[in-house]
């Protein structure tokens, strides 16, 4: 049974699935889903373009779907598409995609916290946390079980690994390799993101080969493409291995380093 507040707008053109809940003064316009179960609050507004799975919850004021903060924007047709199971607190805001990529693209079960920002064309893995005032730039694209802590910016373009601690207030502008956490002025990496490996279930011959990664990587007299060799030469390349070195590789910004 969906069930809409009588002072709420929602377009006869809006597809809710079963089980949605829209509250009061909220505005849900056309061309957009909603997935079943889902509940938006209060004051929100889900713009045309926006697509958001099952089960998510969307709080008051939040605003989702919007036209892109970029200039070069011409009223193409373009969307925001969310996952099941993500939490939007209040204010925050999520932009809908450019000719560029077409889309901002969410995965499942994230939180947005209050204030947050995702801009045009981003791309959010799954299990992310993004915490108070976090804004992103456009294009920006974050792995799963990542965590940005409170007011962090983070520079256009720029790809943040999986398995990612970024410490509260700190700038980001450039890639961050995988499985690290970052913290500093200027940033830099302060070692493994051990205690988010554990929690995840990481075994331990596999910390250690990746504490052996970030020796070469980070603290070491190599340059990071002699890093690299040394990793390919020396490392056993399990997954993981190979998760970081493909970053590296693929990146176009430059990592953030030691």
């Amino acid at each position: 049974m969906i069930k809409v507040d009588r002072t709420a707008l929602v377009d006869k053109g809006a597809e809710l699935g079963d089980g949605v809940e829209v509250g009061p003064y909220s505005l849900v316009e056309k061309g957009t889903k909603v997935g079943k179960g889902t509940r938006i609050a209060s004051h929100c507004l889900i713009a045309s373009g926006t697509e958001i799975g099952e089960e998510c919850s969307v709080h008051h004021g939040a605003v989702l779907g919007t036209t892109p903060q970029d200039l070069k924007f011409r009223g193409e047709e373009t969307r925001l598409r969310m996952g099941k199971g993500n939490i939007v607190r209040e204010y925050a805001t999520l932009n809908r995609g450019t000719i560029q990529r077409g889309e901002t693209r969410v995965g499942d079960n994230n939180l947005f916290m209050a204030y947050s920002h995702v801009a045009h064309d981003c791309l959010i893995g799954d299990n992310v946390v993004i915490a108070n005032a976090v804004n992103l730039g456009g294009h920006v694209e974050i792995g799963d079980y990542t965590i940005l802590g409170g007011m962090v910016p983070v520079h256009q373009f720029v790809k943040i690994g999986p398995h990612v601690m970024v410490g509260g207030g700190f700038r980001v502008s450039k890639d961050i390799c995988p499985f690290v956490t970052v913290a500093g002025y200027p940033l830099k990496v302060v070692g493994l993101n051990l205690i988010g490996l554990r929690r995840r279930g990481f075994p331990s011959p596999t910390i250690s080969i990746l504490k052996k990664v970030y020796q070469i990587l980070f603290r070491s007299r190599f340059n990071v493409s002699q890093a690299l060799k040394v990793i390919q030469e020396e490392v056993e390349p399990i997954p993981e291995v190979r998760t970081i070195t493909d970053f590296i590789e693929e990146s176009k910004r430059g990592i953030i380093l030691g």
